[in-house]
């Protein structure tokens, strides 16, 4: 052993031996209870940054926990590799999409490599390969097949930037998420999946997902947004049949005897029929061009300053026969609800501030007990519970009572009822780009669009394509892929030309992971169902709507495909925090971005992973510290330094067995061998229970800083010493894989330490202490040492509530703020 840690060596020796012994090769075995963990894969921008290696240093000291305490470990890396930044770069740099990211993979390999993650890289998997997207292909030809793939005409948010349209969720404060243009309106044929089929579902199993974080369930019911209400049919003034319906949705028909007017979407169908040959044609077009041009999220906005404008035409409110003019308003969208709603001025803040700008008629239909609200002299909308009045049959009743009579009503007289709304809408997957996944279909005069036959996937990308400037995709003009043969009827047909949303590809990538070189099937189901779920999902909360959801909704789907017997893929997720620097996220534009690589090449990457897993709990946000990393590295030669200083002075340590000491023990052996089993308990909790990294690591820093103290005892026990170094290391090797393998064999050890068991702390040891020293400060100042039950510092609250209460009498009162506890050496007790 050197007497200097050289990590450069180090950590490059021990690269070469894992991958040469394939140690991280992960093969099914029903014997074995399995573990899979899993870090979101990423997009192949070139380099990683520090936000990639906190995420995959989390996973992987999980996965080498979990594989030292005996499961079989599936740990896959991947990457989802269509998507904008390829066709940006292959107009600045005139290079391939296609060759502009396999390059940036190769890298990005190398750095994950240089990190020592134990990725199982025989299941590597890239999106942008045929292998993979011809699963993708075959995936929207099953859901196509049971209903949940459709096509329609429909207003899509299109980002001019960008030349393509963005899905709800990549709108971000009114522009696009990726390049910051501002969003348009725009209406086009597009393709979506079904997803609303699955909204109960999704938000139904919210409740299975015990191992989520609550925020990101909330956020995802919010999302889904179900409301219960009913749906009322008026009936548009003048005209007969189909043409004269007019649905709204609402979640107060308790109100429906108030409505005094009704307000349409710009984007709603209806406006121009209705307003075609009057005079009221060309100003409600002028209106509607400048409310496309407004943003979902100034339309949608609570400061939004609400307009209209009146059609000439009428609806007829079915339940008392009564006309209320129908509106144009900016503040109403046609992808919510129906994109009509009915004006209720008294009972909707909203509606009251337009019926006031607009002198529409405002009638109470709800009375708060013991009051009368005078419409004339009401100053804001009254939406609180009340009793029903001027509302017919229904006066005098509850309002809460009315809702239910009112949408029976509805549904006897066929002109609505009860219903649940969701604010989820279907997910729009059609791209005008051309770095995605092609949509399987053709068009045919004959037959109109037909699915690409299962045999002939994949459907290929043709990697010798010219970019323009326009940002339009090239497969427009790239007649060597549209053109086609229709596979039914064998005339000439034309390809779909728009490729898929890349959530489309990272919605099943995990099940491709259980069977990743499958090439006549996506996955088999035996192995699938050996591995999945994944036991441990780790990304950024800010998937938590897009990613997340959409993840879900597949594997439900496949479910009642019979391709999966799951229906959720993730049984937990930890959502990490970000990592800062000068306390805002770094970004090259910030210019305080720090690079991987410079890291690890100056301090090596057992030390950027140490820092990195130290430096913050898990879930919350990291800031960057320079020092900190030197802290990191001080303490790996700090251990290094002293086991070398143990053998140096011992050779023979290293031919000694393993293990419990055998012989006496002084006490001075004992509170080591308590400071050991105790730091064992920790870590080990730490890591399987909380994931608090940082704390787990804070122990095993105490814990070498008692082996120093110890070492130097002149009546030290050898034995005691091996216990101590071989746990040591152990503990150590998760968050530091290289030095643990090289301290492992350097001590006398064979094998890699991914290989050896986790190491067992003895309660006896633990339990076996009468008394601790006890430190109590009160007000910042040392008032008391004295010996107490050791009771105190284990779990038995009850004992430790009795003997605190006994402190506080001896040092004359106090609130205890904060137990700091050592195992088996003292406890530090602090008061105010």
């Amino acid at each position: 052993m050197r007497e200097r840690y050289q990590f450069g060596d180090v950590e490059a020796r021990w690269q070469e031996r894992w991958e040469q012994a394939r140690l991280y090769q992960a093969v099914e075995d029903p014997g074995r209870e399995k573990f899979y963990c899993l870090e979101m894969f990423p997009y192949p921008s070139g380099n990683l940054h520090m936000g990639h290696v906190r995420n995959y240093s989390i996973g992987d000291v999980i996965a080498r926990f979990k594989s030292m305490n005996g499961y079989n470990v599936l740990h896959p890396m991947g990457w989802d590799s269509f998507g904008l930044p390829a066709e940006n770069a292959a107009i600045k740099n005139k290079i391939p999409p296609a060759r502009w990211t396999l390059d940036n993979i190769a890298q990005m390999r190398g750095q994950l490599k240089s990190m020592g993650i134990s990725y199982d890289w025989d299941r590597e998997v890239a999106s942008c390969l045929p292998e993979y997207y011809r699963w993708t292909q075959w995936l929207f030809l099953q859901m196509y097949k049971k209903g949940l793939v459709y096509k329609k005409k429909a207003a899509v948010n299109w980002c001019p930037g960008c030349n393509t349209v963005l899905a709800n969720e990549q709108v971000v404060d009114a522009a696009c998420e990726r390049c910051g243009t501002a969003v348009q309106k725009k209406a086009l044929e597009q393709w979506f999946f079904k997803i609303t089929d699955y909204a109960q579902d999704l938000l139904d199993s919210l409740e299975t997902l015990t191992g989520w974080p609550d925020k990101v369930k909330i956020m995802q019911d919010n999302w889904i947004g179900r409301s219960e209400g009913a749906r009322i049919h008026f009936a548009l003034e003048g005209a007969e049949g189909p043409a004269a319906d007019l649905p709204v949705y609402t979640t107060r028909p308790d109100t429906v005897f108030g409505v005094t007017y009704m307000v349409l979407a710009a984007e709603h169908p209806l406006v121009e029929r209705i307003i075609a040959g009057t005079e009221y044609e060309e100003p409600v077009r002028a209106f509607v061009r400048k409310v496309q041009g407004m943003t979902e999220v100034e339309r949608t906005s609570t400061e939004l300053e609400k307009e209209g404008i009146f059609t000439g035409a009428y609806a007829v409110n079915p339940m008392n026969g009564e006309k209320a003019p129908l509106w144009v308003g900016n503040y109403v969208l046609l992808e919510y609800g129906t994109g009509a709603v009915m004006g209720v001025p008294a009972h909707d803040q909203r509606d009251f501030v337009f019926a006031k700008k607009y002198g529409l008629p405002i009638r109470a239909v709800i009375q708060p007990e013991g009051e009368t609200l005078d419409a004339e002299t009401m100053t804001e909308a009254y939406t609180g519970d009340g009793v029903m009045t001027r509302s017919g049959a229904f006066s005098g009743l509850g309002n809460r009572e009315g809702m239910k009579r009112v949408a029976a009503h509805l549904e006897a007289s066929g002109s609505g009822g009860a219903t649940v709304n969701y604010r989820l809408r279907d997910w729009l997957i059609s791209r005008q780009r051309y770095w995605g996944t092609p949509i399987p279909i053709v068009y045919c005069e004959e037959c109109g669009a037909v699915p690409v036959p299962e045999a002939d996937l994949p459907v290929r990308l043709p990697l010798d394509v010219e970019f323009l400037p326009t940002g339009e995709s090239p497969l427009n003009r790239s007649p060597e892929f549209y053109e086609t043969v229709c596979p039914k009827c064998g005339k000439p047909a034309r390809r779909e030309t728009d490729t898929m949303d890349t959530f489309a590809c990272s919605s099943w990538y995990f099940l491709r992971y259980t069977d990743a070189k499958n090439d006549r099937a996506p996955y088999d189901a035996a192995k699938a169902r050996y591995w999945m779920n994944v036991d441990l999902y780790i990304g950024g909360v800010e998937h938590a709507i897009l990613h997340l959801m959409y993840a879900r909704f597949f594997m439900k789907a496949l479910n009642d495909l019979g391709l999966t017997d799951t229906r959720e893929p993730f049984q937990n997720l930890l959502t990490q925090g970000m990592v800062l620097k000068d306390g805002t996220k770094m970004s090259k534009s910030k210019g305080n971005v720090v690079s991987p690589e410079e890291i690890i090449k100056k301090y090596g990457a057992d030390t950027a992973r140490l820092f990195i897993l130290f430096a913050a709990p898990p879930e919350r946000d990291l800031e960057w510290s320079d020092a900190g990393v030197e802290g990191a590295y001080r303490f790996l030669n700090r251990v290094w330094r002293g086991i070398y200083q143990l053998l140096t002075e011992n050779p023979d340590m290293t031919k000694m067995p393993s293990g419990a000491p055998e012989g006496p023990l002084s006490k001075e052996d004992q509170q080591m061998r308590r400071l050991l089993h105790g730091t064992v308990q920790k870590v080990t909790e730490d890591i399987q229970v909380r994931f608090n990294f940082n704390t787990a690591i804070s122990a095993i820093m105490e814990l070498t800083n008692g082996l120093y103290l110890y070492k130097e005892s002149p009546s030290k026990h050898w034995g005691v010493l091996r216990e101590v170094t071989d746990h040591l290391v152990l503990l150590l090797s998760p968050f530091a894989p290289h030095i643990a393998d090289e301290l492992w064999e350097a001590t006398g050890h064979e094998g890699f330490v991914y290989r050896q068991a986790w190491p067992a702390y003895d309660r006896r040891i633990l339990a076996d202490v009468d008394e601790v020293e006890m430190v109590v400060q009160l007000n910042g100042k040392v008032r008391d040492r004295m010996k107490v039950p050791a009771a105190i510092s284990r779990e038995d609250t009850e004992k430790a509530a009795l003997a605190l209460e006994k402190i506080r009498d001896a040092v004359g009162g106090g609130t205890i703020v904060k137990i700091v506890t050592v195992p088996g050496k003292l406890v530090n007790i602090v008061l105010r």
